[in-house]
């Protein structure tokens, strides 16, 4: 490799790193407890639509006495809902 060929790749990497160091100090890195916080707020997200569908499925299995058929579609459904919101809220961070 030449010297030439060499540079622009150099001066890019160079560039790329004088910028997330900028960046970095523009932003600094939350504190352990916001992370925690982030976490915990995550979990809910997809455990209370979860619960909700249980809940509601539950509600409606007693009224129409058909077992646990409606329990486990609106658990799925509520877990798929609570992913989803998940990611969403995952890409807004």
């Amino acid at each position: 490799m030449t010297e030439d060929a060499a540079d622009p790749k150099l001066r890019h990497a160079v560039e790329e790193a004088r910028s997330r160091l900028e960046a970095g100090q523009k932003d600094p890195e939350p504190p352990l407890a916001r992370r925690f916080g982030q976490i915990g707020v995550l979990g809910w997200v997809i455990v209370g639509p979860t619960l909700a569908g249980l809940a509601l499925g539950h509600w409606v299995d007693g009224g129409l006495n058909s077992g646990i058929t409606v329990s486990a579609a609106l658990t799925m459904l509520g877990a798929g809902l609570g992913l989803y919101l998940a990611f969403r809220w995952m890409h807004q961070q």
